[in-house]
Formats: structure tokens, C-alpha cells, sequence
């Protein structure tokens, strides 16, 4: 008598796992093809995305100040009703104060604020931008702003110009 081995073949196993789940070689194969067809889709969803983002991005930046200059034309269209068309020439001064309250009121407007500075107060590299330096008359006015040449200006809470003053040192 010859004995039979007891052990299933490795063919009998894939089928009895096959048949288990219920899967032939066929439905693997869609199965794969579906996923594959997902993945290419959720692909091509994403490249879409940068493009428009991508899109998007660059039409922000060609129409960021579109809220600025939309709010400093009728500061310009002033500035010419102003000017003497046959001089050139500003010839009333009330009238350019009155522009440039306008204009001001505009900057303000969109979150321009002039930073405070006073002559006396300590230098703050933070805050100043020392464009010269002179020797002190006093011990007492050693760090000490002397003078102010131009304003600062602050758009929030960042500063987008530094106030620029003379330093005693």
C-alpha cells in the first residue's frame, strides 16, 4: 500500500484561498485595475489643484493693491484740478492742504499709521533707523533722538518705513 500524503498541494491552497474569499484571478485583476483608476484620478484632482491655486495665486498678486490705488485716484484727480493748466504750477495752498488731508485720510483709511517719535526720546534700533550721529552737548543726552529727517510708518502692527533720525552719541 502506498500512503498518501495528508497535506494539500501549494494548487489546492491558492484555490481554497480563493474560494474562500469568494476572489478568482479575474476579480483580483479588476480589483487592481479599479484602484489603480482611483489613484490616477485622485492624481489628476491634485495637479488640477496646484494649476488653480497656482492661478489664483498669481491673479492675487497682479490685483493686491487694487483697494489702494482704487482709493488714491480721486487723491490724483484732485492733484489735477489743482495744478494750473497754463503755469504748471500749484497755485492755491489751501487747496493742496486740503489734498493732502485727503490723501491722508485715505492712507489712514487702509491701516497706514505714522509711528510717534519725538525729539528727546531714547534711540530704539527697533523702532529707528539712525541715519547719522553727533556728539552730545550734554552727558544726559547720550542715546537720545536729536533730530527727526523723515516719519515712520506702520501698516498694523508691522512697520513698513522706520522713522529716520540723528542720534547724540
Amino acid at each position: 500500500m502506498t500512503k498518501k500524503s495528508t497535506k494539500p498541494s501549494k494548487e489546492a491552497k491558492v484555490k481554497s484561498n480563493n474560494s474562500k474569499k469568494g476572489e478568482t484571478a479575474k476579480d483580483l485583476k479588476e480589483k487592481i485595475k479599479n484602484e489603480e483608476e482611483k489613484y490616477l484620478r485622485l492624481f489628476a484632482e491634485f495637479e488640477n489643484y496646484k494649476k488653480r491655486t497656482t492661478k489664483e495665486r498669481i491673479e492675487l498678486y497682479k490685483t493686491a493693491g487694487k483697494e489702494v490705488i482704487s482709493g488714491l485716484i480721486p487723491v490724483l484727480e484732485d492733484f489735477k484740478r489743482a495744478l494750473n493748466p497754463e503755469t504748471g504750477k500749484f497755485d492755491d495752498a489751501d487747496g493742496i492742504n486740503l489734498i493732502y488731508n485727503k490723501l491722508l485720510e485715505t492712507l489712514k483709511g487702509q491701516g497706514l499709521v505714522e509711528i510717534q517719535t519725538n525729539i528727546g526720546e531714547d534711540f530704539d534700533s527697533e523702532k529707528h533707523e539712525a541715519i547719522s550721529q553727533i556728539p552730545a552737548q550734554k552727558k544726559g543726552d547720550k542715546g537720545k533722538i536729536i533730530d527727526i529727517i523723515e516719519s515712520g510708518y506702520s501698516l498694523g502692527d508691522k512697520i513698513i518705513k522706520f522713522p529716520k533720525v540723528v542720534v547724540a552719541q
